[in-house]
Formats: C-alpha cells, sequence, structure tokens
C-alpha cells in the first residue's frame, strides 16, 4: 500500500493550488482526478482565456448561508497575490469590464503555471484515474482507486467541484464524502444560468434570439448592471447569470431596458423633436431595432409620437424600465457554471478549510458553499481556499 503525505481529490483551480502550496515543505502530495487532462475548466474559461480574478474582489461577491466564511481566506490569499504569481510566470493580461482580469494569450497559460508550481514543489499528479471508495483508517484516510490500488495518507483534500457542467466530468462526488463523514451539505442547485421562459414569453423571446443589450435585471434583492442577452430559450447575458444566482422558483425577475437614462425624459424630448414621427419607430433610436419593434407590439404603441399624452409615455417608459418577467426554471447544471450551495462552511475552520470534526479531512473551492458572482469571483475563491489548506498543510 503506497503512503503520501497529502492526497488532493481533484485538479482543479482549488486542487492544484492547494497541491502547489502544501508541498512547499517537503511533503509527498498526490492530486488524482479522473479526467484525461488538468484544469479543465480553467481551460474553457473567459471563451478560452480564463477570466481568472478580479480587481474588486471581496466578502460581499460572495454567496453563502455564513457571508463571513470566506472572510479570512479571501484576507490573507488575495487578488493582489494572484496577479503577482500570475505576473511572475510572465503571462501577459488585461482587464476587461467591472475590474475582471483575462489572459491575453490563453487559459492553458493558467493551467500551465499551477502545473509548474506544483512541479517546483515535487506534487505530483494523476489524471484519468478514478476514486472508487474513501474510508478512514486509523488516523488517517484510505483512497482506493479505479486501477485496484489503495493509498494510505494523513491528509485527505475534497477538491472535486460542484455539479456545473456534468459534460466535462462534474459529479457530486464531494458531497458524498462530506456527508459519509457526517458533514452537512446545504441545498444545492445551478447558479450562473440562463433563465426559460414560458410559451407566452417565449413567442417574444424567440424572434429576438441574439439581440444583446445593456440592462439592469433584479431578482432576489440583488440587481446587476449588466449585458441582457435573448436567446431561443429565454434570457441570458451577464445581468441574468448574475441574478440567477439570487432568483428562486416562483419569483419575478424585473428588467430595466434604460439603466443609465431617463426613459420618460427621453420619450418627452422627442416628441417636441418631431412629433410626426412613429411612435414605435422613435423607440428604435433608443433601443436595438427588433427588441424595440417587439416592445412596440407588446406595449401596442401605436400613431405618432405626438399623440402620445403624458400619461402614456409615463405608462410605456415604466413598462420598459420595470419590465416584469417571471422564470419558469433555468437550464440546469448543463450549462450552469458554477453550483450554489456545498458543504456546510459551519463545520469547516474558515482558516485552514479542514473539517472540524474530522482531523485530515478538508474541503475546497466549489464543493464548499460558497459561490461567487460572475466575473473571476469563483477563480479567486479556488485560489483563497487552496492557499488556505495547502499552507496549513505544509505548515504540519
Amino acid at each position: 500500500m503506497s503512503t503520501c503525505d497529502a492526497i488532493i481529490l481533484g485538479a482543479g483551480a482549488a486542487g492544484m493550488m492547494c497541491a502547489a502550496h502544501a508541498a512547499a515543505s517537503g511533503a509527498r502530495v498526490l492530486v488524482i482526478d479522473h479526467a484525461k487532462a488538468p484544469g479543465e475548466k480553467i481551460r474553457i474559461s473567459g471563451g478560452g482565456r480564463c477570466n481568472f480574478t478580479n480587481m474588486h474582489c471581496g466578502p460581499g461577491n460572495f454567496l453563502s448561508e455564513n457571508p463571513h466564511f470566506a472572510k479570512s481566506a479571501l484576507a490573507r490569499y488575495t487578488q493582489w497575490d494572484f496577479i503577482d504569481l500570475v505576473s511572475r510566470h510572465g503571462i501577459a493580461w488585461h482587464e476587461k469590464t467591472l475590474g475582471q482580469l483575462f489572459c491575453d494569450d490563453s487559459a492553458k497559460q493558467i493551467i500551465a503555471m499551477l502545473f509548474d508550481e506544483m512541479k517546483r514543489v515535487g506534487a505530483e499528479l494523476r489524471i484519468g484515474t478514478s476514486v472508487t471508495e474513501v474510508r478512514q483508517a486509523g488516523d488517517g484516510f484510505e483512497v482506493l482507486l479505479s486501477d485496484g490500488k489503495t493509498l494510505r495518507t494523513a491528509r485527505l483534500v475534497v477538491a472535486t467541484g460542484g455539479k456545473s457542467i456534468p459534460k466535462m466530468g462534474a459529479t457530486g462526488f464531494g458531497y458524498s464524502i462530506a456527508t459519509q463523514f457526517g458533514l452537512r451539505v446545504t441545498e444545492t442547485r445551478a447558479g450562473l444560468v440562463p433563465l426559460t421562459f414560458g410559451e407566452a414569453d417565449l413567442a417574444l423571446m424567440k424572434p429576438l434570439a441574439g439581440v444583446s443589450v445593456p440592462a439592469r435585471v433584479n431578482a432576489g434583492g440583488a440587481g446587476f448592471d449588466e449585458a441582457l442577452l435573448f436567446t431561443h430559450r429565454g434570457l441570458s447575458g451577464p445581468a441574468i447569470l448574475q441574478v440567477s444566482s439570487y432568483w428562486r422558483e416562483k419569483q419575478p425577475i424585473s428588467v430595466n431596458l434604460f439603466p443609465m437614462s431617463d426613459p420618460l425624459r427621453t420619450l418627452k424630448d422627442k416628441r417636441s423633436e418631431n412629433g410626426r414621427r412613429n411612435a414605435a419607430n422613435v423607440l428604435s433610436d433608443i433601443l436595438p431595432s427588433r427588441l424595440a419593434e417587439a416592445m412596440a407590439a407588446r406595449l401596442e404603441i401605436s400613431g405618432n409620437i405626438a399623440d402620445q399624452s403624458d400619461r402614456r409615455l409615463a405608462e410605456i417608459a415604466e413598462a420598459l424600465t420595470d419590465w416584469q418577467l417571471w422564470p419558469i426554471g433555468t437550464e440546469g447544471y448543463r450549462t450552469a457554471e458554477v453550483t450554489l450551495g456545498g458543504v456546510d462552511t459551519d463545520a469547516l475552520n474558515s482558516r485552514t478549510m479542514e473539517a472540524k470534526s474530522v482531523p485530515g479531512l478538508y474541503f475546497i473551492g466549489e464543493v464548499v458553499d460558497v459561490t461567487g458572482w460572475l466575473g473571476g469571483f469563483n477563480f479567486q475563491w479556488a485560489w483563497s481556499s487552496g492557499w488556505a489548506a495547502g499552507t496549513a498543510i505544509a505548515a504540519g
């Protein structure tokens, strides 16, 4: 039976980050993953350029039953620490909107960087290997592999991620391990995911597929000013993905198609400028043409803009700034970027990510009930939580 000082289940962002620090003091660290290559979610993220962190990252950008849990790891390993690591490896990067940082070239550079960091300290990587069983053995753990081998370790780190994007191998294995050892798992559901709608709403949305517009979308007490995208299934785009983490079934969302201006003032100005213009056509000045036509039909706008009273213009403005829609669901884990919920943070030490009731057992990354906003926040949680567990293991 082979023995390791630490075994990490999952060669994703959190797992590789943890390994790079856990082996720093000379410990034998092994990372195991059933995938054919490490860091698959990193590879596909950010359109292949990896939105690896966010300059404005803080505890307020995360959802959890305990919103304070993430503070320790995020404060001790910050976005600036990871940016420094990226820069030291010579990876060029740039900032997009809202503090989002991307590689200039390829997400594969981040994977290579993490692998190089692991290699530098002697951490081993074994891919294409499934774990069939985990069990406690004395003061450590035994890990049974699909090839029939059994490994023994003093410390076991669960970095298996959540259920999102199952076609890439995502499973609920980490939650099963937590339950096996008596740790509570909070409700899990798809997050950062497009919303779906019933046939009545789809009759308007399907012809608009591909239209994108700046919007403010509110749901569940949260609101985001970003792009909204119409699709054949409903609504997507950054604003929708963001509020999907707050939306719950049988609740509406509110869409403001004029988040940066006063539509009533704009419509009145248009009426003063050229009252003979068709009122429906006026909307095309301030909305994409296909969307303007659809909204004009929905609101039954007819006649010239001069024919519209102040009261009617106010009704139109309100309909465009507080468009109430009732999603019937989400596209689910198939397209979700993250899994909301996970291993209950009350069961974990916020400084080390170790289970309070099971010494030597750690949970990091997406498998934990800490979920970030869209825009690099979930990667930062992976780096920070992986660092916290890794340095704790290295310290012995």
